[in-house]
């Protein structure tokens, strides 16, 4: 019965204890259910009861293993399968009391021990869990880690980095690991000695980058900015070849005003395949702003992104095109929207900015063409009626806008603005009718709705 506990869902406090699974147990070796010279009854009444568990009558087979009991309560067995049927009946009380019976009657047997930890495990019994854990790491070291987890969980802090410690030395460094001690620190406050921790890694393996990359974002968070930076650009000379490195390099270089190193190393990032996308928008965002303030490297900016996005980046195209947006410089944003959309079709807010920038840039084909298919998705939407109204009426085709205004009308709820605007067209499309007295009747509709707010 193999039993590991996840460190990760104790990480996120997801639950208390863990249920079914914690450390290994060899399940080649057969459990010692020697019965000994018993007689025929008990033997009949002992397969009965494996009988009953294996078809999960838990109840019937604790009969006959009571009824096996009173002819003889010597055999260690005995109370081991009394103690699994009471863990399935969550009777853990009787389970505990017939499984500590087996391990006193066989103490050096694991997989006695094995379902009693399991017992205490389910009721949140932690200091019974860490005594008999604690004998279970004798036959199986896999079960350190369920210690060390249970140390945390009781706030044995020290006992637990020391057995975390002693797994390090013996297997090497685990993510699994780390994260516990990880959680330790924080919890404890004890900054300083994690980052002794990873300087010691640094030291014992100064060709693993990730060593370096974790005390790189420790010294960072703890406000060390220039051991940071030192070890950045130590990692660097070991490893020139390093992209992620550079996740933190290019902040250091603008912090210190190197402007082309800090380019370079935003250009390494957003071009890397090695790092993934929300990380490449972060550096994006702020290649956006240092360009803002250094428009001398705008075309660098459109040069990086433009082969950024023959990976289909989204929020790149959508990060540069806000970027000219706030420039003033609509047929530059829209070309990014653009981009964007060919990736999401249906995202209503890119489709959106989309079709508005057709009408700013005076396109108005192209407005008429892709509001008809924004209307095909969301056929609710009142401001793709709006735009196609619109971009009719610039085409002289009021009659098709007085057609879409009217249906859009439906669809306003509470929303005296974009009322007031479908009026305003309506009111344009009977001027071009020379209609003069609806156009008038529809302008001062709009212009109510203009006072009134």
């Amino acid at each position: 019965m193999q039993k590991q506990i996840s460190i990760l869902v104790l990480l996120f406090g997801l639950i208390l204890l863990p249920q079914t699974n914690y450390a290994q147990v060899d399940f080649n070796k057969k459990p010692d259910d020697d019965l000994g010279d018993v007689t025929d009854a008990y033997q009949e009444l002992f397969f009965e009861a494996l009988k009953q568990k294996g078809i999960e009558n838990y109840d019937r087979a604790i009969e006959a293993l009571l009824k096996c009991q009173k002819l003889d309560d010597s055999d260690a067995a005995l109370y081991f399968e009394l103690g699994k049927n009471y863990n399935k009946l969550e009777n853990f009380s009787s389970a505990e009391e017939a499984l500590k019976k087996a391990v006193n009657k066989k103490p050096d047997n694991e997989w006695y021990l094995d379902e009693l930890y399991d017992t205490y495990s389910q009721q949140n019994e932690l200091e019974k869990a860490i005594n008999t854990v604690k004998q279970l790491v004798k036959y199986h070291p896999d079960y350190k880690e369920d210690l060390a987890t249970l140390y945390v969980k009781t706030k044995q802090y020290d006992n637990a980095l020391k057995i975390l410690d002693e797994m390090d030395e013996e297997h090497g460094y685990s993510d699994t690991r780390d994260r516990v001690r990880n959680m330790i620190y924080k919890e404890t406050g004890k900054k300083k000695d994690q980052i002794k921790n990873l300087e010691e890694r640094v030291d014992q393996n100064p060709n693993k980058e990730k060593n370096y990359l974790a005390l790189i974002f420790r010294y960072s968070e703890n406000n060390e900015k220039e051991k940071a930076f030192e070890t950045a650009k130590k990692l660097l000379e070991i490893n020139p070849n390093s992209h992620l490195v550079h996740l933190a390099l290019y902040k250091f270089y603008l912090d210190d005003s190197e402007a082309e190193k800090a380019v370079t190393s935003m250009e390494i990032v957003l071009n890397s395949n090695k790092i993934k996308p929300e990380a490449k928008l972060m550096v994006l965002s702020d290649f956006v702003k240092f360009v803002q303030d250094n428009p001398e490297y705008e075309s660098k900016l459109v040069e990086v992104t433009s082969e950024v996005n023959d990976n289909d980046d989204v929020g790149s195209n959508i990060e540069v095109a806000q970027y000219f947006l706030s420039k003033g410089e609509k047929d530059k944003a829209l070309k990014y929207y653009q981009k964007a959309l060919a990736n999401e079709p249906d995202n209503f807010g890119i489709l959106r900015n989309v079709l508005l920038l057709y009408i700013d840039v005076e396109d108005y084909e192209q407005a008429t063409q892709k509001s008809k298919e924004a209307l095909e998705r969301f056929p609710s939407q009142p401001l793709f009626y709006l735009i196609q109204g619109v971009a009719q009426n610039k085409l002289n085709h009021p009659d098709k806008a007085i057609q879409s205004l009217e249906t859009g009308l439906d669809y306003i709820i509470d929303d005296t603005k974009m009322e007031s605007d479908f009026y305003k067209q309506l009111s344009n499309s009977h001027t071009l009718l020379n209609n003069t007295t609806k156009a008038k009747t529809f302008s001062d509709k709009a212009k109510l709705l203009e006072s009134a707010n």
